[in-house]
């Protein structure tokens, strides 16, 4: 480790501290507030919006309303995406001259883009034409990460919104397609044309032009993939979507040429997770509440990046004897040029996140290198997290720790004046429950199935965390993948649909659940009982109760896989 590394993670996550206010008030204007930005300019847009999709902004709605319409508007995103992909061959924009996907991969794609985990079990320069790139992957990328931001919002709304004067509470969270439209239209359009602009400036590519053929200095042919990558690749950042236009994703130079690009593309992952935390405590009317949740994050997030960085930084004991020189510690697998600290750090992000994006492979990580960003993952991505799901995840364990405060202290639980009562712990579990027996059940299944073995790349214990990777990164719609998988099968493609159908949307719907339990609740004023949950001593249970839920929940797995690869790797045994 060197302290020009160190100076790089302090640099980013002191950037992504200074952006967290102006863009967190940003999004309170846009969703909240009365005042929206520029609305001499957005507002025709948005006016115009709802008049052609007939919408009522001001009709809101209740969660089972806003859950339908999200259940039905993802339907349909689904349905269309897999059209767009298997008729590809008869599409424009295709001067590579692909054929039709598959229906298994059809399938897979549409559901990985619709739910905002884009995993690709396909190389996208040789399978995607520019038309299925641009009108079904891009649009998804906009559309999800409006869809889940919406969902965040309802959830604050829920646990936020009092009665006014002294009469009930409303029992309505907002309108889920005015969130959806907000969100596009002031969010994510506006800011992604502005960094496309940047991106462009700085060497990612963006053409409609066909793959250039060229003659190498050996004389050999190759054909040099081109593309709209710039516009895409944005959107996949902040969006946290992650789907990369090439294989190579982030560490391919054409999406990645520069460490000024580099360091933007890792700060649009976390811009608008960080920003949520202070739009949320401006919704709550106590900015200390946000910014307990952003120091959790944070917390949990240098402990990531510097565990991983450690592990990376240090020679892999695997090769140890072999004469290899790992003065910079473990370089494979690794963009030269970003080496080890970037790479530590852009995976730290890009899981603590769910966005996928990776700039290195994470297959050729160290054994406890590997094992944060599987961590990362497993703990439901809310260190800081995807755009929503990373928001309304942390406020879940926030209401998982008020009831244990209340437990210890001997009286019913209160989160912002409102009781937390059976109902919303049901739902809590729920979502809490759901997310493992997702990828222990699907992970027994593939590690006996004989249909399901032959795509491993490596026996052992490093198989294992192959597939246990995979399908927390399926479950929890992240993307990124231990790369020695094959998943391009039709029963992992299948498989793998459903695990993010189900990572996406059956953690969603008690999330609304537990939003529409709270939202309706009077307030009652705080007492000498009452547990602050503004102050650093919250703060700390809060990561108490991340840390051990995840501990007894995935330990014993974890055990096994790169644990256990570790131990091996000490005493050079290599499967």
């Amino acid at each position: 480790m060197t302290a020009n590394g160190w100076l790089q993670i302090l640099i980013f996550l002191l950037v992504t501290l200074a952006i967290t206010k102006p863009l967190g008030i940003y999004l309170y204007r846009v969703f909240e507030g009365q005042d929206r930005p520029l609305p001499r300019f957005f507002g025709p847009l948005e006016r115009w919006s709802f008049r052609l999709c007939g919408v009522d902004p001001d009709a809101e709605q209740t969660w089972k309303g806003y859950a339908l319409a999200l259940l039905l508007f993802s339907l349909v995103g689904v349905v269309v995406t897999y059209v767009f992909l298997r008729f590809q061959h008869l599409l424009p924009l295709n001067p590579q001259r692909l054929g039709a996907v598959a229906p298994d991969l059809a399938f897979n794609t549409a559901v990985s883009f619709t739910t905002n985990t884009n995993w690709q079990a396909y190389g996208g320069e040789s399978t995607m034409s520019y038309f299925s790139q641009m009108a079904a992957l891009a649009w998804h990328n906009f559309i999800s990460a409006a869809a889940g931001l919406g969902v965040a919002l309802a959830l604050a709304r829920g646990l936020t919104r009092r009665a006014a004067g002294g009469g009930d509470a409303p029992r309505t969270l907002g309108n889920f397609w005015a969130d959806l439209v907000r969100g596009i239209v002031y969010v994510f359009l506006p800011l992604c044309l502005a960094g496309a602009l940047v991106l462009v400036s700085q060497g990612v590519i963006q053409t409609f032009s066909p793959y250039l053929h060229v003659t190498t200095l050996e004389g050999a042919k190759q054909a040099i993939p081109l593309g709209p990558v710039a516009s895409q690749e944005v959107i996949k950042e902040f969006g946290t979507n992650g789907g990369g236009f090439f294989n190579a994703n982030s560490s391919h130079p054409f999406e990645n040429p520069t460490p000024i690009t580099n360091f933007l593309e890792m700060l649009l992952i976390f811009a608008i997770p960080a920003a949520l935390t202070y739009t949320y405590g401006r919704m709550a009317k106590d900015q200390k509440e946000g910014w307990v949740i952003f120091g959790a994050m944070a917390l949990l997030f240098l402990v990531g990046v510097a565990t991983v960085y450690w592990a990376e930084a240090r020679p892999n004991p695997a090769l140890a004897g072999l004469g290899v020189n790992q003065t910079l510690g473990n370089l494979e697998g690794k963009e030269m040029r970003f080496g080890v600290a970037d790479s530590s750090l852009f995976a730290t992000i890009t899981t603590d996140a769910s966005c996928g994006a990776v700039n290195s492979m994470h297959d050729s990580f160290t054994p406890l290198g590997g094992l944060v960003p599987l961590v990362n993952i497993q703990l439901g991505e809310i260190i800081f997290g995807g755009v929503g799901p990373g928001l309304y995840g942390m406020l879940v364990f926030v209401i998982l720790a008020v009831f244990i405060a209340g437990l210890m202290v001997g009286r019913t639980p209160e989160y912002l004046g409102k009781k937390i009562e059976s109902r919303e712990i049901k739902f809590a579990m729920l979502y809490v429950l759901i997310f493992p027996l997702i990828i222990l059940g699907f992970a027994a299944w593939a590690a006996v199935a004989p249909y399901a073995l032959p795509s491993l790349n490596n026996a052992g214990p490093h198989g294992l965390s192959e597939i246990i990777y995979a399908l927390s990164s399926a479950a929890g719609n992240n993307g990124s993948a231990f790369a020695g998988l094959n998943a391009n099968t039709p029963w992992w493609n299948v498989t793998m649909g459903l695990a993010m159908l189900a990572g996406r949307f059956w953690m969603m719907i008690p999330v609304l659940g537990i939003a529409g339990a709270m939202v309706g609740k009077k307030t009652v004023p705080a007492s000498l009982g009452t547990f602050p949950t503004n102050g650093a001593l919250f703060m700390g249970l809060l990561v108490g109760v991340i840390i051990i839920v995840g501990a007894l929940t995935f330990f014993p797995v974890l055990s096994l896989g790169p644990v256990l690869e570790e131990f091996l790797a000490r005493q050079g045994k290599l499967f």
